[in-house]
Parts: structure tokens; sequence; C-alpha cells
């Protein structure tokens, strides 16, 4: 199958379905760790975005009080 055919969502269900159950499984053991590496690395950025911003002094402190404050205003 080519990487640029569009499956759909009914047409993989159909795919998966006709695997033996080992596979089945297999494959979603394959795809629940890629996922989980995906928010991995998604995480990670967010970390690196948010360690640049406070590098910058772009980050307040302060309590939820005091945020509470400041959106008022």
């Amino acid at each position: 199958m080519s990487s640029r055919q569009t499956v759909t969502f009914q047409d993989a269900l159909d795919i998966v379905e006709s695997l033996p159950e080992d596979q089945q499984e297999n494959l979603i053991d394959i795809i629940r760790r890629r996922l989980i590496e995906q928010r991995r690395e998604i995480l990670a950025e967010h970390i690196k975005e948010a360690r640049e911003e406070y590098m910058r002094g772009e980050v307040r402190h302060g309590t939820v009080n005091d945020l509470m404050k400041e959106i008022a205003e």
C-alpha cells in the first residue's frame, strides 16, 4: 500500500480485523508505544519552551490569588 494512498478509518479497521489476533495485539502495543513517545516529545518541547521563557524573564511568579487579582483588573 502506497504511503500516499488515502485510507479511511473504516478501511483501517477492516484491515486490522483481517489480521490474526496475535498480530492485532502486537499492532495495538506498537501504536500505544508510539503515542506515548509522541506525547513525550511534545512534553519535552513544552518544557524546553518554558525554560527558554524563564531564562528570558517572560515568566511571572505569584500565587493563585495574585493571578485572580490581575485578571480582575
